[in-house]
Protein backbone atom coordinates (compact mmCIF):
# COMPACT_ATOMS: atom_id res chain seq x y z
CA UNK A 1 0.00 0.00 0.00
CA UNK A 2 1.45 3.49 -1.14
CA UNK A 3 1.60 5.87 1.86
CA UNK A 4 -0.11 9.32 0.97
CA UNK A 5 2.86 11.70 0.50
CA UNK A 6 1.73 14.83 3.11
CA UNK A 7 1.77 18.20 1.07
CA UNK A 8 3.44 21.03 2.65
CA UNK A 9 0.74 23.67 3.25
CA UNK A 10 0.18 26.60 0.70
CA UNK A 11 -0.10 29.89 2.63
CA UNK A 12 -2.20 32.58 1.18
CA UNK A 13 -2.32 36.47 1.84
CA UNK A 14 -6.11 37.98 3.55
CA UNK A 15 -6.63 39.81 -0.18
CA UNK A 16 -6.82 36.30 -1.54
CA UNK A 17 -9.75 35.50 0.03
CA UNK A 18 -13.05 34.66 -1.59
CA UNK A 19 -16.58 33.97 -0.91
CA UNK A 20 -18.14 30.47 0.02
CA UNK A 21 -14.24 28.99 -0.24
CA UNK A 22 -12.27 26.79 2.07
CA UNK A 23 -9.27 25.12 2.99
CA UNK A 24 -7.49 28.02 3.62
CA UNK A 25 -3.82 28.34 5.14
CA UNK A 26 -2.76 31.90 6.24
CA UNK A 27 -0.21 33.28 8.91
CA UNK A 28 -2.42 36.40 10.49
CA UNK A 29 -1.63 39.19 13.32
CA UNK A 30 -4.71 39.44 15.83
CA UNK A 31 -5.70 43.63 15.87
CA UNK A 32 -8.13 42.89 18.14
CA UNK A 33 -10.96 40.28 19.77
CA UNK A 34 -14.53 41.12 21.36
CA UNK A 35 -16.51 39.01 22.44
CA UNK A 36 -19.70 38.19 20.87
CA UNK A 37 -23.30 37.70 23.81
CA UNK A 38 -24.55 34.43 22.52
CA UNK A 39 -28.03 33.92 23.12
CA UNK A 40 -29.14 31.40 25.82
CA UNK A 41 -31.20 28.67 24.22
CA UNK A 42 -34.71 29.65 25.17
CA UNK A 43 -35.79 25.66 26.79
CA UNK A 44 -33.30 23.04 27.39
CA UNK A 45 -34.07 19.85 25.18
CA UNK A 46 -35.31 16.57 27.61
CA UNK A 47 -32.14 14.69 27.68
CA UNK A 48 -30.71 11.93 29.71
CA UNK A 49 -27.32 14.12 30.28
CA UNK A 50 -28.43 16.87 33.26
CA UNK A 51 -25.33 18.15 33.32
CA UNK A 52 -25.48 21.90 32.19
CA UNK A 53 -23.76 22.36 29.02
CA UNK A 54 -20.76 24.78 28.86
CA UNK A 55 -22.30 27.95 27.21
CA UNK A 56 -20.22 28.62 23.66
CA UNK A 57 -17.41 31.57 24.37
CA UNK A 58 -17.75 33.49 20.21
CA UNK A 59 -15.33 36.23 19.92
CA UNK A 60 -15.30 38.54 16.54
CA UNK A 61 -11.54 39.15 15.96
CA UNK A 62 -9.47 41.44 13.48
CA UNK A 63 -6.85 39.88 11.76
CA UNK A 64 -4.61 40.40 8.91
CA UNK A 65 -1.52 40.88 6.96
CA UNK A 66 0.26 43.70 5.43
CA UNK A 67 -2.89 42.92 2.51
CA UNK A 68 -5.70 43.26 4.36
CA UNK A 69 -7.73 42.61 7.19
CA UNK A 70 -10.90 40.61 8.19
CA UNK A 71 -13.11 39.30 10.54
CA UNK A 72 -12.22 35.73 12.23
CA UNK A 73 -14.96 34.38 14.17
CA UNK A 74 -13.42 32.58 17.36
CA UNK A 75 -15.11 29.72 18.97
CA UNK A 76 -14.55 28.07 22.54
CA UNK A 77 -10.84 27.43 23.25
CA UNK A 78 -10.04 29.65 20.37
CA UNK A 79 -10.97 32.79 22.21
CA UNK A 80 -8.14 32.01 24.07
CA UNK A 81 -5.55 31.91 21.41
CA UNK A 82 -6.64 35.14 19.68
CA UNK A 83 -4.68 37.68 21.83
CA UNK A 84 -4.64 41.24 20.53
CA UNK A 85 -0.58 41.86 18.77
CA UNK A 86 -0.29 37.77 18.60
CA UNK A 87 0.35 36.32 15.61
CA UNK A 88 -1.72 33.10 14.92
CA UNK A 89 -1.57 30.40 12.02
CA UNK A 90 -5.13 29.64 10.94
CA UNK A 91 -4.88 26.19 8.92
CA UNK A 92 -7.73 24.87 6.55
CA UNK A 93 -9.66 28.12 7.67
CA UNK A 94 -12.66 28.66 5.42
CA UNK A 95 -15.02 31.90 4.61
CA UNK A 96 -18.56 31.94 6.22
CA UNK A 97 -20.81 34.78 4.81
CA UNK A 98 -22.84 36.62 7.51
CA UNK A 99 -25.29 39.42 6.72
CA UNK A 100 -23.33 39.79 3.17
CA UNK A 101 -19.77 40.09 4.52
CA UNK A 102 -16.82 37.72 4.58
CA UNK A 103 -16.01 36.41 7.97
CA UNK A 104 -13.03 33.80 9.05
CA UNK A 105 -13.26 30.58 10.82
CA UNK A 106 -11.53 27.72 11.43
CA UNK A 107 -14.41 24.38 12.35
CA UNK A 108 -13.23 21.34 13.99
CA UNK A 109 -11.38 20.12 10.61
CA UNK A 110 -9.04 23.15 11.31
CA UNK A 111 -6.15 24.32 13.82
CA UNK A 112 -5.48 27.68 14.90
CA UNK A 113 -2.14 28.12 16.36
CA UNK A 114 0.25 30.52 17.85
CA UNK A 115 3.44 31.23 16.60
CA UNK A 116 6.30 33.40 16.28
CA UNK A 117 5.43 37.53 15.95
CA UNK A 118 5.79 38.85 12.38
CA UNK A 119 7.32 41.61 11.14
CA UNK A 120 4.71 43.21 9.01
CA UNK A 121 1.86 45.74 9.97
CA UNK A 122 -1.85 44.84 9.24
CA UNK A 123 -3.49 46.87 6.22
CA UNK A 124 -6.82 47.68 8.11
CA UNK A 125 -7.62 49.90 5.14
CA UNK A 126 -8.77 46.58 3.21
CA UNK A 127 -10.82 45.35 5.70
CA UNK A 128 -12.58 42.42 3.72
CA UNK A 129 -15.31 41.99 5.90
CA UNK A 130 -16.91 45.45 5.27
CA UNK A 131 -17.05 44.37 1.22
CA UNK A 132 -20.96 43.29 1.01
CA UNK A 133 -21.48 40.81 -1.16
CA UNK A 134 -25.04 40.39 -3.75
CA UNK A 135 -26.21 36.70 -3.77
CA UNK A 136 -26.77 36.86 -7.05
CA UNK A 137 -28.71 33.77 -8.88
CA UNK A 138 -27.36 32.68 -12.42
CA UNK A 139 -30.16 31.77 -15.12
CA UNK A 140 -28.65 28.46 -16.56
Amino acid sequence: MATAEKRKPVFIKVEELKPGTTGHNLIVKVVNSKAVPVPKPRRAPMSLNTRPARPARISECLVGDDTGAIVFTARNEQVDLMNPGGTVILRNAKIDMFKGSMRLAVDKWGRVEVTEPESFDVKEQNNLSLVEYELVTVQG
